[in-house]
């Protein structure tokens, strides 16, 4: 069969790259003076802006003989990329290998393997030079690898040419033209870059905005031209901002970097789900508060292009779970009661001892589970419990007690609470004497609230 694109009809996957929608922003954007439009990239086959360049840096690096037939591509990525090129691997027959930092979601790294690369996880708080860094990894392999290829997309200005070839012109004649903003967020800087180069050409006065985040040194050194070791330091946002300076960041084209912090772009990316029914990757949460931020210089005429770079499913474990966000102090637990700190532990056994038990069991079990609180139990009714703390106290003023059984050292039953009981009525059971409540979920079914897990609901 013969490609055709216009039926949708085509020879691979490849050729299916690019020509994504352009979507509206509406409930979102209520209160943005200006038209705010989406550039969704997760309409490519890898789900990610990144298809486009991975392809180009192969397809140059074929014209260039830099890569032979059966050949290793070995790539530094955050994910996105790595999947562009999985892509190219397996229609053009090469193996791929790519190394990520572990702050990069699991999704990612599973998804990576599932397309066939091998993965390599290497650590994120090391600088770029670093023998450990994804950095210098990649590089260490490319030179011990036969037949391998190393596009590094920081430098490689197939990158941005990418964009200046197929993500500018689709935006130029999506909007008819009318374009006057274009934001993104920066990594490798070949997507803002391309697009600006072109958008620029048609009309000078396009205004390109490029979206940072703190711990990154982009927009100190566009505004100073200074780097700035002190600006850099761990973040958690994914796919943008750099501790280094790419080839591919045309500092000039760019008119203001933005810096948005990783809680609102979490917050912001959740809020596109569900006001959009847009399931985007962390960036585009990024993206987005940024043009908020910089809402105060549009006005109503102005037709703004956001880019968003990639798909929601790589985010799940991250950005789409509570968990995770509370754990970050993203989101707060609202309407917290007894059974909220319980629920996930419920289907687990309660670690309790008998009251014959010995101490030096009891500091077996504490060191076996690390729990530093545990019920007591006599005729299957709470009768008692013991802590680190008063264990502690006990065996620095009574000699060889290792040996006494537990009853005879223990303090008062643990307070049972309801599961409905709410958390400002369980916090008025933690005093200096208890650190500790039960919550009897019915059925002869217990689980316990320690002190730290009120702490961490309540920071």
């Amino acid at each position: 069969m013969i490609a055709n694109p216009d039926k949708l009809v085509f020879d691979n996957i490849l050729q299916t790259i690019g020509n994504t929608p352009l979507i509206k922003l509406n409930k979102i954007a209520e209160d943005i003076p200006a038209q705010v439009w989406a550039k969704v990239e997760y309409f490519n086959p890898g789900n990610s802006v990144k298809d486009r360049m991975a392809l180009k840096m192969i397809e140059d690096a074929e014209k260039a003989g830099k890569i032979k037939p059966g050949g290793t591509i070995i790539e530094c990525t955050s994910g996105n990329t790595g999947m562009g090129l999985a892509l190219a691997a397996i229609v053009k027959g090469y193996k791929l290998i790519c190394t990520l930092s572990d702050k990069q979601s699991k999704e990612k790294m599973d998804v990576l393997r599932a397309m066939g690369a091998e993965v390599y996880v290497c650590p994120t708080n090391v600088p770029p030079e670093h023998p450990e860094s994804y950095y210098s990894v990649a590089e260490r392999l490319n030179k011990e690898i036969p037949n391998s290829f190393y596009p590094y997309q920081y430098d490689n200005l197939s990158n941005r040419l990418a964009h200046y070839e197929s993500t500018g012109p689709e935006i130029w004649e999506q909007t008819e033209g009318k374009i006057t903003h274009f934001v993104v967020g920066v990594g490798t800087g070949g997507t803002i870059s391309g697009v600006a180069k072109y958008l620029k050409e048609r009309n000078p006065n396009i205004k390109i905005w490029g979206i940072d985040t703190y711990g990154s040194v982009f927009k100190k050194y566009h505004e100073t031209g200074i780097f700035d070791e002190k600006e850099i330091y761990s973040y958690i946002t994914e796919g943008i901002g750099e501790d280094i300076l790419p080839k591919n960041v045309d500092f000039d084209l760019i008119d203001h970097f933005e810096k948005v912090t990783d809680k609102d772009g979490a917050l912001v990316t959740r809020e596109l789900a569900r006001k959009e029914g847009l399931f985007l990757g962390y960036s585009a949460g990024s993206a987005f508060q940024g043009v908020r931020q910089l809402k105060d210089q549009l006005k109503p005429s102005d037709v703004v292009v956001v880019l968003f770079h990639d798909h929601g499913s790589r985010y799940v474990g991250k950005v789409f779970n509570d968990d995770w966000m509370r754990e970050r102090g993203f989101i707060q637990q609202q309407n917290v009661v007894a059974k909220d700190f319980v629920d996930k532990n419920s289907s687990l056994p309660l670690i309790s001892v008998d009251a014959e038990t010995k101490i030096n069991e009891v500091i077996d079990l504490m060191r076996k589970y690390d729990i530093s609180q545990i019920p007591v139990m006599e005729n299957q009714g709470f009768v008692g419990s013991i802590d680190d703390q008063s264990l502690f106290q006990h065996m620095t003023e009574h000699e060889d007690i290792k040996g006494k059984a537990i009853k005879e050292f223990m303090n008062p039953p643990f307070p049972i609470v309801l599961p409905t009981e709410p958390i400002d009525e369980l916090k008025k059971h933690f005093t200096k004497k208890n650190n500790a409540v039960m919550v009897d979920l019915g059925e002869g079914k217990y689980h316990i609230i320690t002190r730290f897990d009120m702490m961490e609901a309540m920071r």
